[in-house]
């Protein structure tokens, strides 16, 4: 028998939950309760539509803590989010065949494993001179970060040249069109083997923290690091460092995609109104109920009143701009996406080349067996989603992908 909401609160007795008549897989659930126990906790955890198993907590959960945070609970893709404008192109701008398009914006943004050859200087663009900035502000402070001595230092070739860089997995590069037929720019990533390194290493001295003072911990990924401690002041530094990383690369991806996009069209291309860029794996201080608290998002937006956030569906369903109604309960948050229904190992046994090929119909993009696991069938409805939290966010803008890049 399905399960709704009503029995998963009472299954998590205590949380907030916004999963409307969404399954709720049992190991989530567990993972949830593991972090309902954790006695730095400064309120109930939110639960979003969206939410599934994840790595330490859940994907898809709000955690707010007093004076304390849980490195898993952020997880090692640092500052991962989401990036959008709209661009003064409109549907019957583009080529029939986008075929052109794709392979210019995978010769210029490398995908996978893949960084730039040498360290990408942006120029060309009004916006140029400030990631130029933002580019060695991060480097003049990197060798300064404390939590560098527990990490063991990073290959900085590396981490220069992957700034501006896609990654694999679930990340993607998108030509979107919205409601009517203005075409968009949006993608998807995070801060790259840095980020992960920073995330691990974190988790890993919470762990020996936790030994040392013989701590008793729900699930050993829970493991916490204390404000006042050098172990936090190193992680919080890092932290913000990584997130900051992240951002950047998004929007030096954002140069390198927009000059691609100019490069196989054969003209100029601007960009209408602001543009969107959200993390939805992070941590900051925020006050909530009289409090100043750590709120973790671990695959959630911020959704505060009339903030700008992004919710992407899969690869071949809609995805949404949206504005924040500031839900107090809900910590100010939404979900940050689709969300995960099976494991990516379930996807590549369910689905063949064929299903996906059906699935992404319409699509300029890879429908290989590379890629079976980013298969649509394999994310929840994302319309459900967005119906279970009408109550966070209003819908500014309904895009469907028409070309979309994946590592």
């Amino acid at each position: 028998m399905k399960k709704t909401k009503t029995d998963y609160e009472v299954m998590l007795p205590g949380a907030r939950l916004w999963t409307g008549d969404l399954e709720v897989e049992g190991e989530a659930i567990e993972q949830i309760r593991n972090v309902m126990q954790l006695p730095i906790l400064a309120g109930p955890v939110a639960v979003m539509p969206d939410v599934h198993l994840g790595r330490g907590a859940t994907v898809g959960t709000v955690i707010p803590t007093r004076a304390a945070i849980v490195p898993a609970a952020v997880g090692v893709d640092i500052g991962c989010g989401m990036l959008a404008v709209q661009t003064n192109l409109s549907a019957g701008d583009l080529p029939h065949n986008l075929g052109k398009v794709r392979a210019q914006i995978e010769r210029d943004v490398p995908v996978g494993f893949d960084y730039h050859n040498q360290v990408v200087e942006p120029e060309g663009t009004a916006g140029a001179v400030k990631l130029d900035r933002r580019m060695k502000d991060l480097a003049e402070r990197y060798p300064k970060l404390r939590i560098l001595e527990a990490l063991g230092g990073f290959n900085e070739k590396r981490l220069w040249r992957q700034l501006g860089s896609l990654g694999g997995g679930n990340h993607f590069v998108e030509i979107c069109l919205d409601a009517h037929g203005a075409v968009w720019i949006m993608l998807h990533s995070g801060s790259r083997g840095i980020g992960n390194a920073i995330g691990t290493t974190a988790m890993e001295v919470a762990k020996k923290v936790a030994d040392k003072v013989d701590r008793t911990l729900p699930h050993r990924d829970l493991a916490w690091l204390d404000e006042g401690t050098p172990e936090f002041e190193a992680y919080v530094e890092g932290l913000g460092w990584a997130q900051e990383y992240a951002s950047l690369n998004r929007d030096l991806m954002l140069h390198l995609v927009h000059k691609a996009l100019e490069k196989a069209l054969d003209r100029k291309v601007e960009f209408l109104g602001e543009v969107t860029n959200c993390h939805h794996n992070y941590a900051r201080v925020e006050e909530h109920f009289g409090e100043n608290v750590w709120v973790t998002r671990k695959g959630a937006v911020s959704a505060q009143l009339g903030e700008l956030g992004i919710i992407p569906g899969s690869m071949g369903a809609r995805s949404f701009i949206v504005r924040g109604k500031g839900e107090k309960s809900s910590y100010c948050s939404c979900s940050h996406g689709a969300g995960r229904r099976m494991s990516r190992t379930a996807a590549r046994k369910r689905f063949t080349r064929e299903d996906l090929v059906a699935q992404t119909a319409g699509v300029e993009c890879r429908k290989d067996g590379g890629v079976i696991d980013e298969i649509p069938s394999a994310y929840k409805d994302i319309d459900a989603v967005m119906a279970a939290q009408s109550d966070l966010v209003e819908i500014v803008a309904t895009l469907k992908q028409i070309l979309c890049v994946k590592g």
